[in-house]
């Protein structure tokens, strides 16, 4: 083979192994029916919380959060400002978004830190009750073993996740703010979750 060929060859390699890093788990098949019927629990927290270092980011607990939601869809981000805190998304709903009568018809997908839905002629539930009923969180993992935990969650999963809504800041000025709200939307109305547990809902 010559050096061409072996260029090429590598190329592939190098995309297949990254294909293969970077892939998302597959879905679960889920028939019709509420699988999480319950909106998320949350215990606003007070000032003069105690920081937690987490890296070079300190973490300010805004409020205790737990849900057992079903995991519409995941991402994975590596290159982005906040892949280094936040490695990963989750798409979450719960009530009528957990059912997948309602979740085929809408177009739901992930990227640049978002979660959009599309529908193609009428929404199959009101809309408002979709910003309601859902949401996208940057998930942190507290240790190894919630990260290796939250890479065994699947789409299509109910999960449980417990932890704590911060505001994140950096020395250099950059920081995150979780929201603390279910009923916003657009920029800023995503959940920042430290996660201190994460498991499937069997």
């Amino acid at each position: 083979m010559n050096r061409q060929g072996w260029f090429v060859l590598a190329i592939c390699v190098v995309g297949a192994l990254w294909h293969w890093h970077t892939r998302e788990p597959s879905p679960v098949l889920r028939g019709p029916g509420v699988l999480a019927p319950q909106a998320p629990l949350q215990r606003e927290l007070g000032s003069g919380q105690k920081l937690i270092q987490h890296g070079e980011f300190e973490l300010t607990p805004l409020a205790e959060f737990r849900t057992e939601s079903r995991l519409l869809s995941r991402l994975s981000y590596r290159t982005d400002a906040g892949a280094d805190l936040s490695p990963l998304d989750f798409a979450l709903g719960w009530g009528r978004m957990s059912d997948t009568a309602v979740i085929e018809q809408l177009n739901v997908q992930q990227g640049a830190r978002f979660f959009t839905y599309h529908w193609a002629d009428q929404p199959p539930i009101p809309p408002d009750e979709i910003v309601r009923s859902a949401t996208n969180v940057h998930l942190i993992p507290a240790d190894a073993a919630v990260s290796a935990a939250l890479a065994r969650l699947r789409a299509g999963d109910v999960v449980r996740l417990e932890g704590l809504l911060v505001e994140a800041h950096r020395n250099d000025g950059w920081h995150w703010r979780s929201s603390l709200s279910r009923e916003d939307s657009g920029a800023g109305a995503c959940e920042l979750l430290l996660v201190q547990h994460a498991a499937a809902v069997r």
